[in-house]
């Protein structure tokens, strides 16, 4: 499949995996199963009722759901017909909605009614009054010009959106099936087909341009990792996520493995489904891993588990957190990740026997699609191995740029196509990434760089500590320091004093935090990643004379 990946589009993709493993297993949702026959039907069916909506090629569709089927025919609808995928973010509130479907010029919204505490239809309702009084498919706002079309999936009537189901209908029309293989024909390899918008961990969401070919070299993710026809992957990451929507979900689909599709995170749930499915591949964030771990239900199911492997990425990997997925999850390919949006996803990874140190301590090696290099952050100069500096990418997956942000493109892509991370790393002698924290999360305290990673990795070694964070606060004196934001494993107490004095004599003195607060849980993304500015801005406002 190698070689044909390089002219295929995500249609193609799904046509030729089809005609390859049609009866095989393709999705597992609660009770619901397709193989991958029924999954390129229903996708032909979801792409037709697109067409029949009047969306055409280059128009942006946006979708607004959880970890759900149509979540995927959805997906490969639109690339068939030459489209470009908006995932959303559903945890956004109104102002980011109307933001996301404004500045990617999204003609179509296909959503769901509502997901845990978030009622989209009354979102959408508050972002676009008009839809009220508009007919299906023929929706004017003057807030969203290019808005056409709001595509519901619910148990009701919503007027001026047309339910999920009769747009599938819609697309079983047999004068729509010749229009849909013309389409697909027109799509080349190397057109848009997403605009990726980034996590917003750290500020606004930028929209990344992503073609078929980039997304499709997640293929050799896949054989890094060795992913074969039999895998059966869990994939709880959400699907808008670029880890779940590219690294694991197309990690899956090019190899003809099976996606056990789960709507949300839950850590007890997680291990049932698991140990059900007999799930064979595991991709995640530590802090999936430190909460099943910790999870009353994870006795029950230890033993049923059939893992074997796993990539784990999206913050520092704790050393015993690796001995624990080996000894106690069974998982014994491990591969530790490094990725971000706009290298679509993953760029480099540990593989199939590193040992535990080179796992926990590093990002492995680059993919074999990227070029990377370490420069200095003043003056750009390629550092040698063992020197920290900032990473720099550049390969055939790399982003387009920012969607309609040439200023911000500019900022993060050069003239000879490297992309700025925003990471610092450290490369070893064998060529293995090591991050060492961000080039914004680097605070200086009396003139020194600290970096909270290696402040957190060392807090990580007290018994106590299940987790913890490391965030650059303003000092009058020292200029900066560093605020230490703990969570207690269950039953364990413990004071600032503690703390405080485990490292005294073992790290050195300004990198010692100078404060410590204990927290219940962590602000988190979706995708489980910790938002490290809300913890700064807790802190500030319990600092600032108004709350005293």
């Amino acid at each position: 499949m190698l070689d044909i990946l390089k002219e295929m589009t995500l249609g193609d993709l799904i046509d030729k995996v089809a005609a390859i493993y049609p009866d095989k297993e393709a999705l597992v949702f609660n009770n619901r199963r397709d193989t991958y026959k029924d999954l390129k039907e229903k996708v032909d069916r979801v792409a037709g009722g697109l067409l029949q909506l009047g969306v055409k090629k280059g128009d942006k569709v946006s979708v607004l759901m959880s970890n759900r089927p149509e979540w995927i025919y959805t997906k490969f609808a639109i690339a068939k017909i030459g489209a470009i995928l908006v995932p959303i973010n559903t945890r956004y509130k109104t102002h980011e909605l109307k933001y996301i479907l404004g500045h990617s010029d999204s003609t179509t919204l296909v959503m769901m009614d509502h997901f845990l505490t978030y009622d989209f239809v009354q979102m959408i309702r508050d972002v676009c009054p008009e839809i009220d009084t508009s007919e299906k498919g023929n929706l004017r706002s003057p807030e969203l010009p290019h808005l056409r079309n709001v595509v519901v999936l619910s148990d009701r009537d919503h007027h001026g959106m047309v339910p999920f189901p009769e747009m599938m209908k819609m697309g079983d029309d047999p004068s729509i099936h010749a229009q849909l293989k013309t389409v697909q024909s027109s799509v080349m390899c190397e057109d848009i087909v997403n605009i990726q918008y980034t996590s917003g961990t750290t500020g606004f969401p930028k929209g990344t341009m992503l073609t078929h070919h980039m997304v499709l070299h997640m293929f050799l993710q896949g054989e890094r990792a060795g992913c074969t026809t039999a895998d059966r992957m869990i994939i709880f990451l959400p699907l808008f996520h670029i880890f779940g929507n590219c690294s694991a979900l197309l990690v899956a689909v090019t190899h003809g493995a099976c996606v056990v599709l789960q709507e949300s995170f839950s850590a007890g749930e997680s291990l049932r489904v698991m140990a059900e499915e007999k799930c064979t591949y595991l991709n995640c964030v530590p802090t999936n891993i430190v909460m099943m771990l910790n999870d009353p239900a994870f006795p029950k199911y230890r033993d049923q588990l059939s893992l074997k492997k796993g990539l784990i990425g999206g913050a520092p990997i704790p050393f015993q957190l690796i001995v624990d997925m080996v000894e106690k999850m069974g998982i014994s390919a491990i591969g530790a990740v490094y990725g971000q949006t706009e290298c679509c996803g993953i760029t480099s990874h540990s593989v199939k026997g590193d040992s535990y140190k080179v796992v926990a301590s590093t990002v492995g090696k680059p993919a074999t699609n990227y070029d990377v290099k370490i420069v200095d952050i003043g003056t750009g100069e390629t550092l040698p191995p063992g020197k920290e500096g900032e990473l720099l990418i550049r390969g055939n997956s790399v982003m387009r740029g920012y969607y309609k942000m040439p200023e911000e493109t500019a900022k993060t892509l050069d003239k000879d196509g490297w992309c700025r991370s925003g990471d610092l790393f450290i490369m070893d002698e064998e060529g293995n990434l090591k991050i060492t924290g961000r080039v914004k999360d680097i605070y200086i305290s009396g003139g020194e760089n600290v970096a909270p990673a290696e402040v957190e990795n060392f807090l990580f070694t007290h018994p106590k500590i299940k987790q913890v964070q490391i965030v650059g606060v303003p000092d009058e004196r020292w200029g900066e320091v560093g605020s230490a934001f703990i969570e207690l494993k269950e039953g364990e107490i413990a004071t600032e004093e503690e703390i405080l004095g485990f490292c005294k004599g073992k790290i050195a003195t300004f990198k010692i935090p100078k404060y410590v607060r204990f927290v219940k849980e962590f602000p988190l993304t979706a995708s489980g990643k910790i938002q490290k500015f809300i913890l700064k801005d807790s802190f500030l406002k319990e600092m600032s004379p108004e709350s005293n």
